[in-house]
């Protein structure tokens, strides 16, 4: 589906790619980023809810193009890039969002404890949260590197910080679980190394917060517009920093 106003390969619109965007942190993302006006690809894997999702924001009046994406198959993120690239011959913003938290491998309604947790659980959460942004930004790193001011924004999390999990007063020392915040761990450190390695293009984590959603089952206490302050942003700080770990409040330690 293509909801956008116009299919040129060259566009003065600034871009940005949005994974998990058909509900939650990425709609809201893209819908935000296309209020600015911005040209904003919408990807999903599942293509009936991205569809439905780019037809609401368009509907509003936004330049929005639906990409089917599942960030766990080599072939599904070329198959992006390709979409992408009919659109637009550069990418300005990547927002690598989409994430899962695992607890569909543990018994229902309760999140596997450390003790329960044995390798096989820990997989299909890597291969969203830390494998699905390597895998998505190494395919869109050219479209990327023909930006003027390219830039990444990993949707990291408090829990994936060492310091508040060492840190009594945190709130994060009084639960332990081995998949959600060991990927966000990972991610950081994927940032950084991404940021030490690549520096002409910006890489920065965004953590949203307690945000109500589906991955909390709407339990936390801020709005998702609140959740993607942070997102936005470094999105849309041109120029701005590189190497930041950010959170709507300020500077998150590592």
């Amino acid at each position: 589906m293509n909801a956008s106003p116009g299919n040129s390969n060259h566009t003065s619109a600034t871009t940005a790619l949005v994974t998990g965007a058909n509900k939650g942190l990425g709609y809201e993302t893209a819908r935000r980023l296309g209020e600015l006006g911005w040209r904003v690809f919408l990807g999903a894997r599942d293509e009936a809810r991205g569809k439905e999702a780019a037809a609401r924001l368009a509907a509003q009046g936004a330049d929005v193009v639906f990409v089917p994406l599942d960030v766990t198959f080599d072939d599904s993120v070329a198959a992006a890039v390709e979409a992408v690239r009919k659109h637009t011959d550069h990418l300005d913003v990547l927002v690598n969002n989409a994430g899962t938290t695992g607890e569909e491998v543990g018994p229902l309604d309760r999140t596997l404890t450390v003790e329960e947790t044995l390798p096989q659980h820990l997989v299909p959460v890597f291969r969203v949260n830390v494998l699905g942004p390597v895998r998505v930004t190494h395919a869109f790193l050219p479209l990327l590197r023909a930006a003027d001011d390219p830039r990444v924004v990993m949707v990291s999390s408090s829990a994936g910080s060492l310091a508040c999990a060492t840190t009594a007063d945190s709130g994060r020392t009084g639960s332990a679980h081995l998949m959600y915040p060991t990927s966000k761990a990972a991610l950081n450190m994927l940032t950084v190394q991404y940021a030490n390695g690549i520096p002409d293009v910006r890489f920065n984590l965004a953590d949203p917060g307690f945000t109500a959603t589906d991955l909390n089952h709407h339990q936390g206490t801020q709005t998702v517009t609140e959740g993607t302050d942070a997102i936005v942003e470094l999105a849309t700080a041109s120029p701005g920093p590189t190497r930041q770990y950010r959170s709507r409040d300020g500077d998150v330690p590592w």
